[in-house]
């Protein structure tokens, strides 16, 4: 069994991952680590993610390109302006052309 330690290391080590302008989903960290049911486990490691400089913690987005994340940056306003310095439009809190910036981690191997 996967101890939390080691699984919050194997969320960063994907996130880490996540190429500039592009997004991806708690979800889809989840089934890419073979847990398709903890997407909200994801969300736990997220949430402590953004202190750590080398984690692109503002790439991750709920299943719907929304900015659920933003509340644990400081300011709360910080994710969506990372994700406009990569280029990403994001309106009422929730990326713009979703599909277009959503990236699989599934689909890198």
């Amino acid at each position: 069994m996967t101890t939390k330690t080691s699984f919050f290391q194997d969320v960063y080590e994907v996130v880490r991952l996540i190429p500039e302008g592009r997004v991806t989903s708690y979800g889809a960290i989840a089934e890419f680590l073979g847990t398709k049911k903890s997407a909200r486990m994801v969300g736990w490691a997220m949430n402590q993610a953004h202190t750590l400089p080398d984690v692109p913690a503002h790439r991750v987005v709920n299943r719907n390109g929304v900015l659920t994340g933003k509340h644990h940056f400081v300011p709360p306003e910080k994710m969506q302006q990372l994700l406009e310095k990569e280029g990403i439009n994001i309106k009422n809190d929730q990326v713009q052309d979703f599909q277009k910036h959503f990236w699989n981690p599934n689909q890198i191997l």
